[in-house]
């Protein structure tokens, strides 16, 4: 493409998952989810700063790409778990591809690239949105199927990376909750694009940001799960730093940030969280929490020195922890399918390789 190198329902039992690295039958089955998702414009979860009524528009006005899925940033990730799986399973229907190319249109990414220059939009939706954003970029960029949607996309991703850029620059602190606003998730999401693009710009700022912001971190003392966490703070945290640390480094810092991680009092950390109704937002939310620890555990085992005492401890919380998230991928009403797919895939088959 050009410009490739960037200037600077019924609830059913919950289900065996499927072994790692997806099966034909299961991506077939989260692709067709996904497509449904980002076509359907309702139930939407509308949250837009609104300064006049002229402005009750309908989500697919301002956001001609994203509207589906229930909201902007589900519809992001869907779009990426959808392109994703194109990639990996060329012989799926192109039905799907035609369901993105009617959707990701230069034209329709003018029109979401003219709201995020707005006043509202230079912070909405951010980090999570922008971040799926820019995965989804380098997901298209990394595939010859997909140069056609990078293209198309490229004035929304032009104004969402240098709004990206300039926040980071100005942020003093992350955020340290267990939803859309965590800094070091995004992050890692960011990173991994960058360096998936060559865009070397991107990388320093995210890198010199995770050490600005972690890199002092000792003893965690966080209390977790809160109910409506879909990351760990603690797991995400350590999941970005050893994106950034060489393996010695990671696991002295992980040493001094969890020095206790085998203890009693982290039990409910190495253990998958009960979810007493998956079809609630925030039980589909500890639903998603499962699969983001499982990978987060998994991260973590495969960076620290081969025989450093957290390895065995690691791979066993990654296992535990990836057997209860899938059970909740399918079945359980919009709250959850409108999103819980990217996640399982993200950890299954993970992004840009």
């Amino acid at each position: 493409m050009a410009n490739c190198a960037r200037h600077d329902a019924p609830v059913t039992p919950p289900q065996p998952h499927p072994t790692p690295g997806l099966d034909a039958d299961t991506a077939s089955r989260l692709l067709d989810t996904a497509i449904a998702n980002i076509g359907r414009d309702y139930p939407v979860h509308w949250v837009h700063l609104i300064n006049s009524p002229a402005e009750l528009v309908p989500q697919r006005t301002l956001h001609p790409i994203f509207a589906g899925s229930l909201d902007w940033h589900s519809c992001v990730h869907q779009t990426w778990l959808a392109v994703r799986l194109l990639r990996l399973f060329p012989q799926f229907s192109t039905t799907a591809a035609a369901t993105i190319d009617a959707l990701v249109t230069e034209e329709s990414a003018q029109v979401e690239a003219e709201f995020f220059r707005t006043p509202n939009g230079s912070f909405w939706e951010r980090p999570y949105g922008w971040a799926w954003l820019l995965l989804l970029d380098a997901e298209c960029r990394a595939w010859p199927g997909g140069a056609r949607w990078a293209e198309a996309l490229q004035p929304l991703v032009t104004q969402v990376r240098t709004g990206w850029l300039d926040w980071l620059g100005l942020s003093r602190w992350p955020v340290r909750v267990g939803t859309h606003t965590n800094t070091a998730f995004a992050l890692s999401l960011v990173l991994d694009a960058a360096r998936a693009t060559g865009d070397t710009a991107l990388e320093i700022a995210c890198t010199a940001a995770t050490r600005r912001f972690y890199l002092a971190d000792r003893d965690y003392g966080g209390f977790e799960p809160s109910a409506a966490d879909f990351l760990s703070p603690a797991l995400t945290e350590a999941d970005l730093l050893r994106r950034v640390l060489p393996p010695e480094e990671f696991a002295g810092w992980l040493d001094a940030f969890l020095p206790d991680l085998a203890a009693a009092r982290w039990t409910d950390l190495r253990d998958p969280v009960p979810v007493d109704d998956p079809t609630d937002p925030h039980g589909s939310h500890l639903a998603g929490l499962a699969l983001s620890r499982a990978w987060a555990w998994r991260g973590i085992a495969e960076s620290l020195p081969e025989h450093h005492r957290y390895v065995e401890l690691a791979s066993a919380a990654a296992a535990r922890h990836r057997e209860a998230g899938w059970r909740y991928v399918f079945g359980f009403g919009y709250a959850a399918e409108h999103w819980l797919g990217a996640f399982a895939a993200y950890l299954d088959i993970g992004a840009v390789t």
